[in-house]
Protein backbone atom coordinates (compact mmCIF):
# COMPACT_ATOMS: atom_id res chain seq x y z
CA UNK A 1 0.00 0.00 0.00
CA UNK A 2 1.20 3.57 -0.66
CA UNK A 3 1.32 6.44 0.94
CA UNK A 4 -0.78 9.39 -0.42
CA UNK A 5 1.20 11.67 -1.84
CA UNK A 6 0.78 15.05 -3.79
CA UNK A 7 2.00 15.67 -6.94
CA UNK A 8 4.33 17.67 -8.01
CA UNK A 9 1.71 19.62 -10.45
CA UNK A 10 -0.97 19.84 -7.01
CA UNK A 11 2.11 21.37 -5.52
CA UNK A 12 2.93 23.42 -8.18
CA UNK A 13 -0.31 24.79 -8.31
CA UNK A 14 -0.82 25.90 -4.84
CA UNK A 15 2.55 27.43 -4.75
CA UNK A 16 1.53 29.24 -7.52
CA UNK A 17 -1.43 30.73 -6.36
CA UNK A 18 -0.29 31.76 -3.08
CA UNK A 19 3.02 33.32 -3.91
CA UNK A 20 3.02 36.82 -5.56
CA UNK A 21 5.11 38.11 -8.79
CA UNK A 22 6.72 41.25 -9.14
CA UNK A 23 3.06 43.00 -9.97
CA UNK A 24 2.08 41.63 -6.53
CA UNK A 25 -0.90 38.73 -8.50
CA UNK A 26 -0.30 35.05 -8.05
CA UNK A 27 2.22 33.44 -10.78
CA UNK A 28 0.89 32.33 -13.78
CA UNK A 29 2.99 29.82 -16.47
CA UNK A 30 4.28 32.85 -18.18
CA UNK A 31 5.26 34.77 -15.14
CA UNK A 32 6.84 32.25 -13.41
CA UNK A 33 8.69 31.82 -16.49
CA UNK A 34 10.17 35.35 -16.35
CA UNK A 35 10.70 35.25 -13.22
CA UNK A 36 13.00 32.18 -13.67
CA UNK A 37 14.22 34.14 -16.96
CA UNK A 38 15.05 37.54 -14.19
CA UNK A 39 16.92 35.30 -11.57
CA UNK A 40 20.77 36.44 -11.14
CA UNK A 41 23.64 34.13 -12.27
CA UNK A 42 23.64 30.92 -14.34
CA UNK A 43 20.33 29.38 -14.30
CA UNK A 44 18.17 26.81 -16.28
CA UNK A 45 15.26 28.72 -18.75
CA UNK A 46 12.11 27.26 -18.06
CA UNK A 47 9.56 28.29 -20.80
CA UNK A 48 5.85 29.17 -20.02
CA UNK A 49 4.96 26.24 -21.68
CA UNK A 50 7.30 23.83 -19.99
CA UNK A 51 5.78 25.22 -16.24
CA UNK A 52 2.25 24.98 -17.76
CA UNK A 53 2.88 21.82 -18.68
CA UNK A 54 4.03 20.92 -15.19
CA UNK A 55 1.35 22.64 -13.50
CA UNK A 56 -1.36 20.73 -15.42
CA UNK A 57 0.63 17.32 -14.67
CA UNK A 58 1.30 16.60 -18.32
CA UNK A 59 4.62 16.33 -17.28
CA UNK A 60 5.91 15.46 -14.02
CA UNK A 61 9.31 14.37 -14.46
CA UNK A 62 11.47 17.84 -14.59
CA UNK A 63 15.30 18.17 -14.28
CA UNK A 64 16.53 19.00 -11.09
CA UNK A 65 17.97 22.14 -12.76
CA UNK A 66 13.98 23.09 -13.68
CA UNK A 67 13.13 22.38 -10.19
CA UNK A 68 15.97 24.43 -8.45
CA UNK A 69 15.08 27.25 -10.85
CA UNK A 70 11.11 26.87 -10.56
CA UNK A 71 11.90 27.14 -6.84
CA UNK A 72 14.09 30.02 -6.50
CA UNK A 73 11.72 32.36 -8.80
CA UNK A 74 8.85 31.12 -6.36
CA UNK A 75 10.66 33.19 -3.73
CA UNK A 76 13.04 30.89 -2.47
CA UNK A 77 11.17 27.05 -1.96
CA UNK A 78 13.24 24.26 -0.86
CA UNK A 79 13.10 22.57 -4.08
CA UNK A 80 12.55 18.89 -1.56
CA UNK A 81 9.28 20.41 -1.56
CA UNK A 82 8.22 19.79 -4.95
CA UNK A 83 9.19 15.67 -4.53
CA UNK A 84 6.44 13.20 -4.71
CA UNK A 85 7.11 12.13 -0.97
CA UNK A 86 4.58 12.82 1.93
CA UNK A 87 7.37 13.60 4.09
CA UNK A 88 8.16 16.67 1.64
CA UNK A 89 4.62 18.02 1.83
CA UNK A 90 5.16 20.25 5.28
CA UNK A 91 6.28 23.39 3.35
CA UNK A 92 6.78 25.00 6.67
CA UNK A 93 8.83 22.28 8.41
CA UNK A 94 11.15 21.96 5.13
CA UNK A 95 12.11 25.79 5.46
CA UNK A 96 12.86 25.73 8.88
CA UNK A 97 15.05 22.55 8.64
CA UNK A 98 16.80 24.95 5.89
CA UNK A 99 18.06 26.53 9.33
CA UNK A 100 21.79 24.82 10.45
CA UNK A 101 20.00 25.48 14.49
CA UNK A 102 17.00 23.56 13.70
CA UNK A 103 18.40 20.70 12.08
CA UNK A 104 21.53 21.09 15.07
CA UNK A 105 18.18 20.47 17.27
CA UNK A 106 17.44 17.63 15.09
CA UNK A 107 20.84 16.11 15.74
CA UNK A 108 19.87 16.11 19.42
CA UNK A 109 17.35 14.69 19.50
CA UNK A 110 18.73 11.62 17.59
CA UNK A 111 19.07 8.74 19.85
CA UNK A 112 16.97 9.95 22.39
CA UNK A 113 13.95 7.47 23.54
CA UNK A 114 10.21 9.19 22.23
CA UNK A 115 9.22 9.86 25.64
CA UNK A 116 12.11 12.79 26.46
CA UNK A 117 11.25 14.04 22.41
CA UNK A 118 7.54 14.33 24.01
CA UNK A 119 9.22 16.06 26.96
CA UNK A 120 10.87 18.21 24.24
CA UNK A 121 8.34 19.46 22.27
CA UNK A 122 6.06 20.01 25.41
CA UNK A 123 9.12 22.22 26.73
CA UNK A 124 9.07 24.03 23.32
CA UNK A 125 5.70 24.70 23.26
CA UNK A 126 5.66 26.61 26.73
CA UNK A 127 8.38 28.62 25.94
CA UNK A 128 6.63 29.72 22.54
CA UNK A 129 3.68 30.41 24.49
CA UNK A 130 5.59 32.56 27.16
CA UNK A 131 7.14 34.56 24.69
CA UNK A 132 3.54 35.39 23.13
CA UNK A 133 3.93 33.01 19.74
CA UNK A 134 1.63 31.67 18.10
CA UNK A 135 0.79 27.77 18.62
CA UNK A 136 3.02 25.73 15.49
CA UNK A 137 0.11 23.73 14.49
CA UNK A 138 0.15 19.43 14.86
CA UNK A 139 0.64 17.32 11.88
CA UNK A 140 -1.78 14.12 11.31
CA UNK A 141 1.22 12.11 11.19
CA UNK A 142 2.04 13.47 15.42
CA UNK A 143 -1.41 12.71 16.60
CA UNK A 144 -1.59 9.14 15.19
CA UNK A 145 1.88 6.82 16.09
CA UNK A 146 3.08 4.45 13.23
CA UNK A 147 1.87 4.33 9.76
CA UNK A 148 -1.73 6.08 8.29
CA UNK A 149 -3.91 3.11 6.65
CA UNK A 150 -6.34 4.26 4.51
CA UNK A 151 -9.29 1.77 4.80
CA UNK A 152 -9.63 -0.55 1.49
CA UNK A 153 -12.98 -0.29 -0.59
CA UNK A 154 -14.58 -3.30 -1.04
CA UNK A 155 -13.64 -4.09 -4.55
CA UNK A 156 -9.97 -2.84 -3.73
CA UNK A 157 -10.10 -5.55 -0.71
CA UNK A 158 -11.34 -7.87 -3.42
CA UNK A 159 -8.49 -7.19 -5.76
CA UNK A 160 -5.76 -7.30 -2.96
CA UNK A 161 -7.23 -10.88 -1.54
CA UNK A 162 -7.12 -12.02 -5.48
CA UNK A 163 -3.81 -10.72 -6.05
CA UNK A 164 -2.47 -12.40 -2.78
CA UNK A 165 -4.29 -15.92 -3.89
CA UNK A 166 -2.33 -15.60 -7.12
CA UNK A 167 0.97 -15.66 -5.59
CA UNK A 168 0.24 -18.51 -3.13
Amino acid sequence: MTARRTSLAAKLKALMASRRDVNGRAFSARTLSAAVDALPDNHTSVSFAAVAKLANGSQDNPTIATVVALCEALDGVPPAHLLPHESYDDLAALQAFEDPSARRVLALLTGLPKSEWRNVVADLERRRDDLGLPPVPRSEADEKPGRRRRRRSRNEAAEYAADALEGL
